[in-house]
């Protein structure tokens, strides 16, 4: 029987591991070559690694090699090859050029002359020539030249393997086929989908490393799918062989069925996994994954005792991604695994490796993978406690600190002894203890009083001129220092990094802990979070305001724009409000200000949450509804994903501002508030409005040191005298 040698082609830097896959597959003598590996064996060896191989984008059946230093070198070698014995006049061909040829520029002059040299060859030998059809030949030949050297070679999967058949031609897939098999492979599935363990991506897009999951769990050969095989309009075909691997793959096919392994993809949009049902039911898979449209905070194991494979590959500030904030994303995937999925093993693919600490895991392995032309680094976790990494700075004992770190905790022990009577007669348990008092230590601290004392510290983020490990040290002396003066154990101070948020990283989760507190403010209860989010849930710096909304909303209907958790709406209940209407983008914060509401005892008809695009509501409502007192508290900037429009509260609140006035009640009143700092009324840009500065008024007294983190308005209709 003839034997032959063949060369399969892989995705860059996976040689090695097709390598291993055709010698599982039988092939003799599998060993990597330059861009993909090479093995020998008979024509149904061929076959089985075109039906078989995962990882190959293609599977080559060199027929010549020969020197090559020019174009006519190319020609004379390729009119050599005996055409004749391999392709028929009935059947068109084509040829695609790779690789590199002295004094050639354009790729396509060396495909034509290997063209012209197949048809020359035909015309002498056989009077006519076949039919060249670039799109789809019955016979794809390949040639590759390399420093001087040629070989032509049969393209026996005709188009490439990683089409799989499963996915819509010209659909949005970022990860293929092969690339998200030789990650699985990579990560050790295939053992542990045969000891029955489970797969779960999390961010799964259109489902491919589930699908290819599936297809390995279930021993379904790649290629069953895959459509017009090159090796179909190759004269030397055996077509009997093909039919026995093909029937042999199917038997396997329906005995891997039989196995059942949990197989999981959650997404937030509700698109990618309608794509992805799709894409599983093309691949006669559908029921056997299960794909949801989940937010990343709802992603659990599918089952109590589900163990197995956590495999994701979230955007890294290539083509996707670029406009969330990644760190936080990455950090909230860390959490996501540390606190739901002990005993799993986790893999990861990202370009951009320095995300891949924000996951407070450490990797234990890791390898180089391209995405396109994205280098990557395929990263391995075992979710075990003793691989967690804490970022959270080291203490410095008392005898290695600095005398900065005293004059630190001298001025916490002052502020807190000169707040101390304030907070007692107002009855302020939530409030600003310290603002970059010291330029050293440019951290906020912000004490929460409830069942428990906490304390969250945001860390400025420092100039440029700052050497980094001098704010590191300082920030791990006011890390060792705090605990200590405010008397709390470490597990209660909570530390954030605040910089300046674009879009709508104001919003974005930091963690998925779902762990809330009870404090009290003025009388009232709210729920406030320390860890997953940059804000807890309570600005301290609009206390006063949520008071003034208080003291104005008796009788009153009352309207809370860009609501966030509804403590406005809270207060003006509470204060004797009529009715009520919280109006916010976010369902999670809705969800939030409804248990506000509940905590307070605020129930029924007349208090609505409504999940809408702030500015679309104001343009629906617009001559529909009316108000008596509305809160406007729009963020400093906003590109939520769900809104059609950017908003730039500079730039946007003159016709912000109008466009809410369109809601008053004559003699209404309307509360402006924002945190940009620096910020400017452009009052000459509303003539027909008397605006007045609460500013100062609405300032508590715990941020006076810093009064331009807090800007504030009462906006009123001008009477004909004010005009």
């Amino acid at each position: 029987m003839q034997r032959y040698t063949f060369f399969a082609t892989a995705p860059k830097h996976l040689g090695s591991l097709l390598a291993e896959e055709l010698a599982q597959l039988g092939l003799a003598g599998a060993v990597e070559a330059r861009g993909g590996a090479r093995f020998t064996g008979t024509l149904e060896d061929g076959y089985r690694a075109c039906l078989w191989s995962r990882v190959a984008n293609r599977v080559l059946l060199p027929l010549a090699q020969f020197p090559a230093a020019d174009i006519e070198s190319l020609y004379a070698g390729a009119r050599a090859i005996a055409w004749e014995d391999h392709l028929s006049l009935e059947r068109t061909f084509a040829v695609r050029f790779d690789g590199n040829l002295a004094g050639v520029n354009n790729s396509q002059f060396p495909a034509l002359k290997v063209k012209d040299a197949i048809a020359d060859r035909f015309t002498q030998h056989c009077g006519a020539r076949p039919n060249v059809d670039p799109d789809y030949p019955d016979l794809p030949i390949h040639c590759y030249a390399f420093q001087d050297s040629a070989t032509i070679a049969l393209d026996l999967s005709g188009g490439s393997l990683h089409r799989r058949g499963y996915r819509e031609e010209g659909s949005a897939a970022p990860l293929k086929e092969n690339l998200a098999a030789g990650i699985l492979l990579r990560a050790g599935w295939p053992a542990i989908a045969a000891a029955g363990g489970a797969l779960l991506d999390p961010m799964c897009g259109s489902g491919t490393l589930v699908i290819e999951g599936a297809l390995i769990a279930a021993d379904i050969a790649p290629g069953l799918l895959h459509q017009d095989f090159g090796f179909l309009g190759w004269a030397g075909h055996e077509p009997a062989i093909w039919a026995r691997l093909i029937d042999e793959a199917q038997d396997r096919r329906r005995a891997g069925l039989e196995r059942r392994n949990p197989l999981r993809g959650y997404d937030a949009s509700p698109t990618a996994i309608r794509v992805a049902l799709a894409c599983l039911e093309r691949a006669g898979l559908a029921g056997r994954a299960h794909f949801e449209r989940r937010e990343l905070a709802d992603c659990w194991p599918g089952r109590e005792g589900d163990l197995g494979l956590v495999v994701v590959n979230p955007p890294y500030g290539e083509r996707l991604g670029t406009d969330i904030d990644l760190p936080g994303l990455y950090a909230r995937l860390g959490t996501l695994l540390r606190e739901r999925f002990i005993g799993w093993r986790a893999a990861m693919l990202t370009g951009n490796p320095d995300l891949g600490k924000q996951m407070g895991l450490r990797a234990l392995r890791m390898h180089t993978l391209y995405n396109g032309p994205i280098e990557c680094r395929l990263l391995h976790f075992e979710v075990d406690p003793q691989h967690f990494v804490s970022s959270r700075p080291r203490p410095i004992a008392p005898a290695e600190r600095s005398d900065g770190a005293t004059m630190l905790a001298n001025r916490l022990t002052k502020n807190l002894k000169a707040l101390r009577k304030w907070l007692k007669a107002q009855e302020i348990a939530c409030y600003r203890l310290y603002d970059a008092d010291l330029p050293e230590y440019a951290v906020a601290l912000d004490v929460y009083e409830g069942e428990q004392r906490s304390i969250v510290v945001q860390e400025y983020a420092a100039p440029g001129t700052i050497d980094p490990r001098d704010a590191r040290r300082r920030l791990r002396e006011a890390m060792s220092v705090i605990p200590e003066v405010l008397e709390v154990p470490e597990t209660q101070v909570y530390l954030k990094v605040r910089e300046r948020q674009k879009g709508e990283r104001q919003y974005e989760r930091l963690a998925e802990t779902g762990r809330f507190h009870e404090v009290a403010e003025g009388g009232h209860r709210f729920l406030v979070n320390f860890e997953d989010y940059l804000d807890t849930g309570l600005f301290l710096d609009h206390r006063d305001t949520r008071r003034l909304i208080g003291t104005l909303a008796a009788g009153k209907r009352f309207l809370n724009l860009f609501a966030y958790t509804g403590t406005a709406t809270v207060y003006a209940a509470r204060g004797g409000a009529a009715a009520t209407t919280t109006v916010d983008l976010s369902r999670t914060y809705l969800d939030w200000a409804r248990r506000n509401l509940e905590l307070n005892g605020i129930r029924g008809p007349a208090h609505e949450l409504i999940h809408a695009d702030c500015l679309d509501w104001l343009r629906l409502v617009e001559g529909r509804r009316r108000f008596d007192l509305i809160f406007l508290d729009p963020p400093t900037f906003s590109t939520s994903k769900r809104m059609e429009e950017t908003l730039d509260i500079q730039r946007d609140h003159a016709a912000l501002i109008r466009a809410t006035m369109r809601l008053l009640e004559p003699g209404g009143i309307l509360i402006f508030s924002n945190n940009l700092r620096r910020f400017r009324m452009e009052a000459e840009a509303l003539p027909e409005l008397e605006i007045a500065d609460l500013g100062r008024e609405t300032l508590p007294r715990d941020f006076a040191r810093n009064p331009r983190i807090h800007n504030c308005w009462r906006i009123q209709e001008a009477t004909d005298g004010q005009r």
